[in-house]
């Protein structure tokens, strides 16, 4: 009996290891491999499976995501692809099969959203995306059926259905180079054309896929800032004169709060996140708290708890006129105050009051010192 317990233990460790090892990396569609079907919800909110393309002769499936950078550096050539060619019959989707919760923030830094539905949502609005853009990122099953390698990977068939490329869209990453390989439009056109594609297939470059399996990185990741030092120094005019002349390389982003301000306290969390986002770049996140300088240690106390270990700094005298005065004679004093700051002093944003989380970040990753792309 003992033999039959173990001889089970051991198929059960086989089975879940063979799954974790599916998960991590499935094997790519072969080419002449007939498509995988689907049923994936669009962001227009329709659903979407390989008959709602039945009428076109050459039907390509990109697989991408919205946070990637060499996604968002692609999407201008997904969209021209679909321009060009719509015209002849041909269709193109867009799926992200990234599981939102597998995301790190510290894998955003090239980004101001993440891979939710609603962020797609977000996403294809912004870029007036002109196919469809579908959500896999529950369970992952078409991104485990097709095996895309990293974002964007690109599968193009024929009119039966039949894998006759898949790999890069060219290969060059940045918008701004010029190509020497056009392989996805090669392939486009000579399918288009009844023609064998030339290069069937190409190897692909871009973000990791972010399979269900990673969700337990965030979480580590999560426990790593707890073991990061968090301090409070007290700062006199003289040195916030010098944070906001900013003689760094980065852009530095600069919230003014209290512990008594209702606004500032909700809003913390917001700031954590872009610090944990894209301290990775050429951005810093500075804090200074407006409390009185015997209410230190409650500062610190809660910075501590938001896990604040950027820098923060407590003004050190009682006359917040002259907090005001040194930060911005533009500012009229309510609280939270926040600046966007490039070097050499040059103010690029101000808020007195709330930030909109998103459109912060969008600011932030637009800016010319941070940028989406490599």
């Amino acid at each position: 009996m003992r033999a039959y317990y173990r001889i089970l233990f051991a198929l059960i460790v086989l089975i879940a290891t063979n799954i974790h090892v599916k998960a991590e990396q499935p094997e790519t569609l072969k080419i002449g491999a007939a498509a995988p079907d689907f049923n994936l919800l669009g962001v227009d909110g329709k659903k979407y499976s390989l008959k709602s393309f039945a009428a076109a002769p050459v039907l390509a499936i990109v697989f991408t995501c919205n946070h990637c950078p060499t996604a968002q550096a692609y999407e201008e050539r997904i969209k021209k692809l679909t321009t060009d060619y719509k015209s002849k019959g041909f269709a193109l989707i867009a799926i992200s099969s990234n599981d939102p919760k597998a995301i790190r923030l510290d894998e955003l830094g090239y980004t101001d959203l993440s891979d939710t539905y609603e962020e797609m949502k977000v996403r294809a609005k912004d870029m007036a995306y002109n196919f469809p853009y579908l959500f896999d990122g529950d369970d992952q099953k078409t991104a485990l059926a097709y095996g895309p390698v990293a974002t964007p990977h690109i599968f193009v068939f024929d009119k039966a259905r039949k894998l006759q490329y898949h790999g890069r869209i060219d290969d060059v990453e940045k918008p701004t180079g010029t190509p020497k390989n056009l392989d996805a439009k090669n392939a486009i056109e000579a399918l288009l054309a009844n023609k064998p594609v030339p290069v069937p297939s190409t190897k692909t470059f871009g973000c990791s896929m972010k399979w269900i399996s990673k969700e337990d990185g965030v979480q580590k990741e999560k426990a790593g800032w707890a073991k990061e030092p968090v301090t409070l120094e007290t700062i006199d005019e003289a040195g916030i004169k010098e944070l906001i002349g900013n003689k760094t390389d980065k852009l530095r982003l600069i919230n003014v709060w209290a512990t008594w301000c209702g606004p500032c306290v909700t809003e913390f969390p917001d700031f954590m996140t872009m610090h944990h986002m894209y301290r990775g770049r050429d951005f810093e996140f500075v804090s200074i708290s407006a409390d009185s300088p015997d209410k230190k240690e409650k500062a610190l106390k809660f910075l501590q708890g938001k896990f604040a270990s950027n820098k923060n700094y407590i003004f050190n005298v009682e006359d917040k006129y002259k907090l005001i005065e040194a930060i911005d004679p533009k500012w009229q004093g309510a609280l939270p105050y926040t600046i966007l700051v490039e070097p050499g002093g040059k103010i690029v944003y101000a808020q007195q009051g709330p930030i909109d989380p998103h459109k912060m970040k969008k600011i932030v990753v637009e800016n010319k010192y941070v940028g989406r792309y490599y």
